[in-house]
């Protein structure tokens, strides 16, 4: 977390938390809190501040938003979702397909690119099709899809689109209005903040939705998703995090710093990449799922090391060098299926982010030398 949002959040409790619609300082203060961190990521997403929501979690989010979406969908109708996500953009929508009778379509994993197989679009989105959910780049291979491609296909037989964004957000810079899409998700903690949700839902869609709520609340947009108190200090550290991105950037105005320092991140990363993708791609012993060459990536790795048990090098990197490198499915348990990478514990996975150093990813190689060569048999 930034340090700018670890400050923010201190200070929210420090001086004054508040619950909405007081007359007094702090539930003042609370509400001018929201507002700015609702028009901040309006700026940083570029979408309209009501179309903003925040909640615990995007998975909890999202399942909120598949509930509301039942009276969109009736039985026989179809739903698509990918073999490339993290499960929290496939289970609501097959939750609410079982709910409905739908019938659930995946677009298929390309094993040889790591990227989905988008030749067979036009006979998985058809007529029938009632939502497209899919993500905007891989939390494993990193790899970044053509969105807009499903999207448009979406769009053709009035299908909405949900976009999940988690990963890519702290990457590359994310627009919403020139994704057209419906709905975007994404996480702050993976921005730098505290753990917050993040749901932007068009205007026009979100005005049409129905949500469980307790009879006094508002209905109005965005409030009509936020059920109960919201974490308000959460909400605070998210323009913290903003602040710390703009720190990167330059401009006039808080949205070119904003839309700059992203910019910047994304240079960035991509240089610390490259030092470490030929690397990976050079060591005999690994097998990196990662897509070639023009297809856009994230900062991401995910790879195996021949019979290691992907926890064994996480472990060994942690106690011998302090690193914090993470292995498992990560939630891309389609994907792990396919590769049937479970069997050694998953993949080992790292990726950079702006606080990251060029002497850190040379200490990476080293520690993988010696742990491979520490471990032949």
């Amino acid at each position: 977390m930034a340090r700018q949002s670890v400050d923010a959040m201190f200070s929210y409790i420090s001086y004054g938390m508040a619950n909405l619609n007081g007359t007094f300082a702090t539930s003042i203060s609370t509400e001018k809190v929201i507002a700015d961190a609702r028009n901040t990521v309006a700026d940083f997403l570029n979408c309209q501040p009501d179309e903003v929501a925040f909640g615990p979690n995007m998975t909890t989010l999202a399942f909120s938003i598949a509930r509301s979406l039942s009276s969109f969908i009736k039985e026989g109708d179809e739903i698509v979702v990918t073999e490339l996500d993290h499960r929290a953009n496939v289970d609501p929508w097959l939750t609410l397909a079982q709910d409905r009778g739908a019938v659930v379509k995946f677009i298929k994993l390309n094993p040889d690119t790591y990227s989905l197989d988008l030749e067979d679009l036009d006979n998985i989105i058809t007529a029938k099709t009632k939502l497209v959910a899919v993500g905007l780049s891989s939390n494993v291979t990193g790899t970044v899809t053509d969105v807009a491609k499903i999207i448009s296909k979406a769009k053709e037989v009035n299908a909405l689109s949900v976009i999940d964004a988690v990963h890519a957000v702290p990457h590359i810079p994310v627009d919403f209005k020139n994704l057209n899409c419906d709905i975007l998700l994404c996480s702050a903690y993976k921005f730098f903040g505290p753990h917050l949700g993040i749901a932007v839902i068009a205007a026009n869609l979100f005005q049409k939705l129905l949500f469980y709520k307790l009879k006094p609340a508002p209905q109005a947009i965005p409030y009509k998703l936020e059920t109960g108190t919201q974490n308000h200090e959460a909400i605070a550290g998210l323009s913290g995090a903003f602040t710390f991105i703009q720190s990167l950037g330059n401009g006039d105005t808080a949205k070119a710093r904003l839309q700059t320092g992203m910019q910047q991140i994304e240079e960035y990363e991509q240089e610390l990449t490259k030092y470490t993708e030929n690397f990976l791609r050079e060591m005999p012993e690994v097998t990196l799922y990662r897509a070639p060459s023009p297809i856009e990536k994230t900062p991401t790795f995910a790879f195996t090391i021949k019979e290691i048990n992907a926890r064994d090098a996480t472990k060994w990197f942690a106690e011998k060098y302090n690193m914090c490198i993470a292995d498992g499915h990560f939630y891309a348990s389609t994907m792990a299926e396919k590769f049937n990478i479970m069997p050694m514990g998953g993949w080992i996975r790292i990726g950079f982010a702006p606080y990251n150093t060029l002497e850190e990813v040379e200490l990476f190689k080293k520690g993988l030398k010696e742990f491979i060569s520490s471990h032949r048999k």
